[in-house]
């Protein structure tokens, strides 16, 4: 009869020392090394020693930052020792990249622990690291579970590294000792990252981000300088969730804050949810027997069925470039060599999915100190990520546009008007040879303006939210729509006239501002790319006096609830904040809306009656 033995008996008799593990493995096989920041540093180095040993291992990892630069010895030994492969999916166009293009495989996170497990790529030895086993014999992977669980279960010899630092971490991420082969303990610090620096360029898009993030959403984000600033323009929302490839320190901040409770993820719910953390000592010291915080496979948290389930699914992901007419190169940052892009389209398709989900890719407009546009006319040899066809969301520090549904004129205007304001006239002239533009579309000096997110507000008009917010390119068809939905009797106080037709060039004007010497702030409702306008207030500056003429139209149903005075007072405070000197307006004496209007403003207002009547205020003259 058998006799089982106890786990803690074969612990003892599995442990080794690193040279004796190591030399188990034999030349020619492939052997898995744990990722990011759970990498097991000790047997990476042994490794290394005893490469000279080796003919032809094959090293399979994620794209990381080695604590020991493997991929060296596999240049200097031209492959002979030690070849690479690891797992990625971006444009590898920076030049340390590059460099090391050979060893990557392009394949989606989510699909990388069924190649281990279907043994289609056969792993012979797993290096990974673990904390000490608990008192039934479990180690934990702590604070990298992603692909790393599905190849301790299929690697036929596993080597661990048993390491007191490593925090054990709730959720699907546990070994037992029984499933382990080597023991190896070596005590050391995890590997970390220090805190990015701030960029103003990253918390502009930050800021232009958290507008479109609404309270109860649930969030993945991917590392970055760009994605740490958004995570900090996040600080006043409500009731987020997490369900990510990536748990950071910005997180953390957010729950000690009480912005994140996954109190209404609808999957999940209370748990943080992510594959890897990837931060301070702080973070892991968070992560440890947190019973807040899980931990689980890629080829769970990766599955775009498993993030569909989530309420208000929003991914955000960093672009390196997107061409005129959506599609999207990504890459690993120099920060950011800790994992590649790998979940990108895994996470945009599965928020896609998700009710009320929505996919945002950011991305500064320039690269290069400022000398090259991430917005190009077209991808040229960049490996494409992201397919035009499930890109949603673009923003930069210039503003954010919805692509989703949008024909390829739409896209071209859309982005050339979020494209840094150097590069629009060459882009704008580059779409029209391309095709994107149409002859009806002008090129004016707006096209240089810069959008003034300050203007942007959200208020809760009579139970209902409306967006209050300077017009863009891409608004020239809903301000035709919402001219042509208007009452006839408000047609004719806004026209003087009782006009019919409300072709694109009478528009045109109001959708291309510079937003300094002309202005149009709309009230709109509903998601972003897809709003109506339901009211409309402009000023046009005349520079013979320095007072700009201000217009006005609100949609019937929206009339007597005090839109108009909001817009009236919003363009009165951009204008004197761009210098001007005061407003007027001419109105039909018969128009008591528009004269009531004007005499709310906080200044004296002057009348006069020739025919029309002619309202006046100057801003250094008040009631």
């Amino acid at each position: 009869m058998a006799v089982t033995s106890y786990w803690a008996d074969n612990y003892v008799d599995k442990q080794r020392g690193v040279a004796a593990a190591i030399s188990l493995i034999k030349s020619g096989q492939r052997v898995f090394v744990g990722s990011s920041c759970g990498e097991p540093q000790h047997l990476v180095r042994g490794l290394s020693e005893a490469s000279g040993h080796f003919t032809d291992l094959e090293i399979v990892r994620l794209l990381s930052l080695e604590s020991v630069p493997l991929t060296m010895i596999a240049d200097k030994t031209r492959s002979q020792s030690l070849n690479i492969r690891s797992f990625y999916l971006g444009s590898a166009s920076s030049a340390e990249l590059r460099k090391n293009l050979r060893f990557f495989t392009p394949i989606n996170l989510s699909e990388v622990p069924r190649l281990f497990k279907s043994r289609k790529l056969p792993l012979h030895v797993a290096l990974i690291q673990v904390s000490p086993p608990d008192d039934f014999g479990w180690m934990s992977l702590g604070v990298s579970v992603d692909v790393t669980l599905a190849a301790a279960f299929s690697a036929d010899l596993v080597i661990a590294q048993v390491n007191s630092r490593m925090p054990r971490v709730h959720g699907q991420g546990f070994i037992h000792v029984n499933d382990v082969d080597v023991i190896v303990e070596h005590d050391e610090d995890l590997l970390t990252i220090e805190p990015l620096p701030e960029s103003d360029q990253a918390n502009t898009v930050g800021r232009h981000i958290a507008n479109l993030i609404e309270d109860g959403s649930t969030i993945q984000i991917s590392l970055g300088t760009t994605p740490q600033a958004t995570l900090l323009a996040l600080a006043e929302k409500n009731d987020l969730g997490v369900h990510s490839q990536f748990l950071t320190d910005d997180m953390m901040h957010l729950v000690s804050m009480g912005v994140i409770t996954n109190r209404k993820k609808g999957f999940n719910e209370g748990k943080l949810v992510a594959s890897i953390a990837i931060g301070s000592t702080a973070l892991y010291e968070f992560v440890n027997q947190n019973p807040g915080v899980e931990l689980h496979p890629s080829d769970y948290v990766n599955d775009p069925r498993v993030i569909s389930r989530h309420n208000k699914m929003v991914a955000m992901n960093v672009a390196m470039a997107i061409d005129l007419t959506g599609q999207i190169a990504a890459d690993a940052m120099p920060f950011n060599y800790y994992s590649g892009v790998t979940g990108t389209l895994d996470f945009i398709r599965g928020a896609a999915m998700s009710e009320g989900g929505k996919s945002i890719m950011m991305l500064t407009s320039t690269a290069a100190a400022g000398t090259r546009g991430r917005i190009v006319p077209k991808l040229g040899d960049a490996a494409v990520v992201v397919p035009r066809g499930d890109v949603q969301y673009v923003v930069t520090e210039y503003g954010a546009v919805n692509l989703f549904g949008k024909s390829y004129q739409e896209r071209a205007l859309a982005l050339i008007s979020v494209a840094h304001p150097a590069f629009r006239e060459e882009l704008f002239h580059e779409a029209r040879k391309m095709g994107l533009l149409g002859a009806e579309h002008s090129l004016s000096e707006s096209i240089h303006g810069v959008y003034p997110i300050r203007l942007e507000e959200t208020i809760d008009l009579k139970g209902e939210s409306v967006t209050l917010r300077p017009t863009k390119p891409v608004d020239g068809r809903a301000l035709q729509e919402h001219f042509y939905n208007l009452d006839r009797r408000d047609v004719v106080s806004r026209f003087f006239r009782p006009k019919t037709s409300f072709p694109r060039s009478d528009v045109e004007a109001m959708s291309t501002s510079d937003y300094v010497r002309n202005l149009t702030i709309i009230a709109v409702v509903g998601e972003v790319g897809f709003e109506r306008v339901v009211g409309v207030g402009e000023y046009y500056l005349d520079e013979s006096n320095n007072m700009a003429e201000v217009a006005f139209s609100v949609d019937k149903a929206w009339q007597g609830k005090g839109l108009g005075r909001i817009l009236i007072n919003k363009l009165a405070a951009a204008a004197r904040e761009n210098g001007i000197s005061g407003l007027f307006a001419y109105t039909a004496p018969e128009n008591q809306r528009m004269m009531k209007l004007f005499m709310t403003l906080p200044y004296k207002v002057t009348t006069q009656m020739d025919g029309d009547v002619y309202l006046s205020c100057r801003f250094d003259k008040g009631k």
